[in-house]
Formats: structure tokens, sequence, C-alpha cells
């Protein structure tokens, strides 16, 4: 068996396609086996006033276009362009091996596994722009 496999906890959400999806009262493993399905857990959604750092702009671009609200090839233009501005700042070994494979993805048209490895940045972002002294 290939594809995505997504382990839902009781009554969580997921974006299937453009069709909300619920689970029932029990966890349970879906097995996406069409390759390109558009896929998004509603838990890890952004909401556009949540948008407020770099990382997440970018994870913001993905949702939308998994989401079906951007097109893909704009979409996809913008998410490489974002990458590598975050390539330009983030420059630990950690940080570059989460933005080669979500750029890898990009390029694959696989967007939630790009999506999931730019997730891995927004604790590293948060930290770093906690240190950032503010403007008084």
């Amino acid at each position: 068996m290939s594809g995505l496999v997504l382990k839902l906890g009781p009554k969580e959400r997921v974006l299937v396609n453009g069709a909300v999806i619920e689970n029932g009262d029990r966890r349970s493993r879906l097995a996406i086996l069409t390759p390109n399905a558009n896929i998004l857990r509603l838990r890890d959604a952004l909401r556009p006033d949540e948008v407020n750092t770099p990382v997440r702009r970018v994870c913001y671009i993905a949702q939308l276009i998994l989401s079906g609200d951007a097109n893909e090839d704009d979409g996809r233009d913008q998410l490489l362009r974002g990458v590598e501005q975050l390539s330009q700042v983030l420059t630990d070994s950690d940080s570059r091996n989460l933005l080669s494979e979500a750029s890898e993805a990009f390029v694959a048209a696989e967007y939630y596994r790009g999506l999931k490895r730019l997730r891995g940045l927004l604790a590293r972002e948060e930290r770093l722009l906690s240190r950032v002294p503010r403007p008084a």
C-alpha cells in the first residue's frame, strides 16, 4: 500500500479535494491512494489572522493550494520563492534539510508533504522571533 496515511482522532476533520470529512467517535486511519489529492487537516489549518511571520506566510500559500483557494501554478512559484527566501535566513543544517525537503515536495506538486516539512520550522521561527528586540 502506498500513498498518504492519515491518523485521525475522534471527531477530527480533514479537507479532501474540497470536501470536509469528519471522523467518527473512535481513532482511525485513512489511506489516501489517489495521487495528487488535496488534503488538509483542519486542526493544522492557519487562519488568516495567524499569518504573521515569514514561515507562516509560506505555509498559508501551501494551505490555499490544498484547499483549492489558490491557483496551483502561481502558488507553486510563490512557494518556491518563499522557501528560497527562508533558506537565506534559516541557515542551520536542520532548517536547511526541512526547506530542501519542502522545496522538493512543492516541485513534485506534493503540497501536503511540503506543508508538513515547513510546519517543522514554526517552533524554531517562534524562538528566533522571541529573541528579536521589538521597536519601541
